[in-house]
């Protein structure tokens, strides 16, 4: 009876905190936006794409623990998933990333008003001394007026024509 009692309290504590989850969550829906808000955000995601090279190319520390989400993950050509710290440390090591590297077919899309998704492809010069063109996808979010890296993907697909 004890376990039964000590279940439901449970549940019920379970059940209120979704419920407030759901109530936050619903509070303050992303906005639908426009094609012209699209074309305003699509610019400041470019605006903070070149800040974040800005600061790789500085090796400024500080400045990308602030740009990238506490919960960031990075998942390279190899499969190997890199969190927060560890891609920071690769992007101060100065290794060839897709965040600095030269893009081609930029696409950046808006979904509402507090994600950005920019893909494209570079050329990225691997371990092995070759050249790969490498498909990425990044992916942006704002909190405020504020926007980080939440999360990249890189797939390489084929070596590099001259």
């Amino acid at each position: 009876m004890r376990i039964a009692r000590l279940l439901a309290g449970v549940a019920l504590v379970c059940a209120a905190a979704a419920a407030t989850v759901l109530e936050k969550a619903s509070a303050h829906p992303p906005a639908i936006v426009s094609e012209s808000q699209r074309k305003l955000i699509s610019e400041e995601v470019a605006a903070f794409r070149r800040d974040v090279a800005a600061a790789i190319k500085a090796k400024n520390a500080k400045r990308l623990q602030r740009m990238y989400a506490p919960s960031f993950e990075h998942t390279h050509t190899s499969g190997k998933v890199d969190d927060k710290e560890a891609r920071i440390a690769t992007l101060l090591k100065g290794d060839p990333v897709i965040e600095t590297a030269p893009v081609r077919d930029l696409v950046i899309r808006i979904p509402n008003d507090w994600v950005g998704i920019a893909t494209g492809v570079s050329q990225i010069k691997s371990d092995d001394g070759k050249t790969y063109d490498v498909r990425w996808t990044s992916v942006y979010t704002r909190e405020g007026q504020t926007w980080h890296v939440a999360a990249s993907h890189a797939t390489r697909i084929g070596e590099s024509k001259p």
